[in-house]
């Protein structure tokens, strides 16, 4: 368990003054599908973030926070965004160096400054979405407003194909 991360994810959520939740999991049940059927929260609500990388060096990455029932649109909305020639899955080594985080945990709310977060629109009516909480051990149940104060992140409209 990466408390680092969990610290600096509670640390940013206590600075927006959004009230949230911290819900502790089993690390087994991390990944989304897993994780809304043992703990009986919606899919439509969770959300993935999901690392883009360009493909040739020197690289460069983004993220993107989607509706786990829906898939992010990396080559017509994503790659025009980065202005690369290709681009693909960042590798579950390349999230961890990025991040600092593994797949499962990975949240938008404890990114470096610097990346660019590109948002689902269909997240942000919602009362309430699930986000990774940094480690396979953490979610975080939160109104999509956290957005309005995550460093770089912007809605996109056809994010999601």
């Amino acid at each position: 368990m990466n408390t680092d991360i969990e610290t600096t994810v509670t640390s940013f959520l206590d600075s927006t003054a959004i009230p949230y939740e911290v819900v502790e999991i089993d690390p087994d049940f991390a990944d989304t599908a897993a994780f809304c059927e043992k703990y009986d929260f919606p899919m439509e609500k969770s959300a993935n973030t999901i690392i883009v990388a360009s493909k040739k060096k020197p690289k460069t990455f983004t993220a993107s926070v989607v509706r786990a029932t829906h898939r992010v649109d990396v080559n017509h909305v994503i790659k025009p965004m980065m202005d690369v020639g290709k681009v693909s899955f960042a590798r579950a080594e390349e999230t961890a160096e990025l991040t600092g985080m593994m797949i499962g945990g990975v949240t938008a709310l404890a990114l470096p400054p610097e990346l660019p977060i590109y948002v689902d629109p269909g997240l942000m009516n919602f009362d309430y979405i699930i986000l990774g909480g940094g480690s396979r051990s953490t979610k975080i149940k939160i109104s999509p407003q956290i957005f309005d104060h995550v460093p770089n992140a912007q809605v996109v409209e056809g994010l999601t194909g």
